[in-house]
């Protein structure tokens, strides 16, 4: 069992980001402040807490905005505070996992066109392979990027997240390039650290038409299906970035996985909408009837878990060496009943951990209360992994 965090939801006076410029400039409800004041030393009783409740791995983002303040800057100090994280959960049995990138930017990053920008993939292999060689020591376990594919939705698409646009084509210029920086990552991270095992965090969402019998609508939820969630792992399975607007050849990007990491929140129902012409004329929502979350984020809707659990066996049909990770979230202080069904093949003789990952205060605009979260890492049985 487990937790994670983001590095600007939890560390306190992150003002050197992309995401500090945005509260700044009012797009948000609540501004990050001092978060948790992880950045003050207060991780210490977080990393307690979950100790004594039984829990054995953290993941946790490292700050690139305060590890590369400048182009030409490393601050030292910054890294050894992560190493003494990382140091303080494996004083506590707690395994790491430690993201490189969770939705933040350096503002000189931003400044120069941040990951719309192709020499972004050189500046990330920089900042990759000067963290890796400064943490190795304490961890093995690396995620990537964080859910590309909601950086790119929200950011360039539907315009709520920094940088706030809205171009769909500019979208996937952004998750292309989003796919070159995470496959030259995982080379440098292997380069430097050979047992390590690198993969990234896939928001993977579940979607039905919402009249099954409407051409419109299901042609719209496949548009959209493929759009988010088929785009990046095409890219890593294949070689080749699919998407509704074209293709891109990346074919340095084949076979960057060693595990692959998929959040699940919810099932969106998707239909046919003449006045979304940036979304393809697709827009989504939730069932009236729904089980919502208290500030109407989310939908309660357990058996999508099922599915995406059987999309991974589908997508990942010879790759029974793969260690992927699923996980849902709720508002509500218990995980939702989950239907009793198991996948064939190589993930149902896989082995199954459990672990809970709080959902802390987000900066996004909507004020999140303590829920739960669910991972479940399956491996193959006989990987000692």
């Amino acid at each position: 069992m487990g937790t994670a965090t983001a590095s600007h939801q939890v560390e306190g006076n992150n003002t050197n980001n992309n995401w500090h410029a945005w509260e700044e400039a009012g797009h948000t409800v609540h501004k990050s402040g001092l978060a948790a004041d992880w950045w003050g030393g207060r991780w210490r009783e977080d990393f307690d807490r979950a100790a004594e409740t039984g829990q054995n791995a953290h993941r946790f983002s490292l700050e690139w905005s305060r590890i590369q303040p400048t182009p030409d800057t490393w601050d030292e100090e910054a890294i050894e505070k992560y190493r003494l994280m990382l140091r303080g959960l494996r004083e506590r049995n707690l395994t790491a996992l430690v993201t490189l990138h969770h939705f933040t930017d350096p503002l000189w990053v931003t400044e120069r066109g941040g990951w719309e920008n192709p020499e972004i993939v050189g500046l990330f292999e920089k900042f990759t392979r000067k963290v890796v060689d400064a943490l190795k020591e304490y961890n093995t376990l690396w995620c990537t990027i964080n859910e590309p594919n909601v950086y790119t939705m929200s950011g360039y698409v539907q315009g709520a997240f920094p940088p706030g646009k809205k171009d769909l084509k500019l979208s996937m210029r952004v998750m292309g390039n989003m796919v070159r920086a995470h496959a030259a990552a995982y080379r440098a991270i292997h380069e430097l650290q050979p047992e390590s095992r690198v993969g990234y965090a896939l928001h993977y969402r579940p979607m039905v038409p919402r009249l099954r019998w409407s051409p419109l609508d299901r042609l719209m939820r496949n548009i959209r299906y493929e759009g988010l969630n088929m785009a990046f792992p095409s890219a890593i399975l294949t070689g080749v970035m699919r998407s509704p607007i074209g293709n891109q050849n990346i074919p340095e990007a084949k076979g960057t996985q060693d595990y692959l990491g998929l959040n699940y929140y919810s099932v969106d129902t998707v239909w046919f909408d003449l006045f979304k012409p940036g979304e393809l004329f697709s827009n989504s929502g939730y069932p009236k009837n729904a089980d919502m979350s208290d500030t109407n984020f989310i939908a309660n809707i357990p058996e999508g878990i099922f599915n995406s659990i059987k999309w991974i066996e589908r997508t990942y049909p010879t790759r029974p060496s793969s260690s992927p990770r699923t996980a849902w979230k709720t508002r509500r202080s218990h995980a939702p009943a989950l239907p009793c069904a198991a996948p064939s093949s190589d993930l149902a003789r896989g082995q199954l951990q459990l672990a809970c990952e709080g959902i802390f205060p987000l900066v996004i605009g909507r004020q999140l209360r303590m829920g739960t979260r669910l991972d479940s890492t399956l491996r193959p049985l006989g990987s000692g992994r």
